[in-house]
C-alpha cells in the first residue's frame, strides 16, 4: 500500500515523543463515499473506535471550495489527545488524511481502515514524530 513507518507506536513509546503525525493520501477512492457528509461522519467515529481515540465535540464536515482543482468537503474532529482532519478532492478523488495524536497510534491499521473504507487504489504516507 503506503510508505509506512512500520516501528508506529512502539517507537514512539521507545523514543518518548510527545506525538505522531501523519499524512495519508489515498488516490483512486469512491466518488459517492468522498461526497457523503454522513459517510464522512461515520468513517471518523469508526476510525476513532478503531485507534482508540475519544471524540471530543462532533465532527465538522463542510463543503469549500469555488475552484474546481479544490472544490469537496474538508472535515475536522477534536479528539482528546489532538485532532483528526482532512480534505476531499472532488476533482481527483483523492483524501488528504491527517491524524495527530500525543497518544501512540498504529500508523498501518489507519492506513488499512482509511483506504478500505474509501475504497482507495493506493496511499502515501508521511509520518513525523514530535518531541
Amino acid at each position: 500500500m503506503g510508505v509506512a513507518c512500520a516501528a508506529g507506536p512502539a517507537k514512539a513509546v521507545k523514543d518518548q515523543v510527545w506525538g505522531i503525525a501523519s499524512s495519508f493520501d489515498i488516490y483512486d477512492c469512491d466518488p459517492a463515499t468522498i461526497r457523503d457528509a454522513d459517510r464522512i461522519r461515520d468513517f471518523v467515529a469508526q476510525l476513532c473506535e478503531l485507534i482508540e481515540m475519544k471524540r471530543f465535540g462532533e465532527t465538522q464536515v463542510v463543503h469549500f471550495g469555488e475552484d474546481e482543482k479544490v472544490a469537496g468537503f474538508s472535515m475536522v474532529q477534536l479528539i482528546e489527545t489532538s485532532l483528526i482532519s482532512a480534505h476531499f478532492a472532488n476533482l481527483t478523488n483523492t483524501v488528504y488524511l491527517d491524524v495527530f495524536s500525543c497518544k501512540p497510534y498504529d500508523i498501518q491499521i489507519v492506513e488499512r481502515f482509511a483506504v478500505d473504507f474509501f475504497q482507495g487504489s493506493h496511499c502515501i504516507i508521511h509520518t513525523s514524530y514530535r518531541y
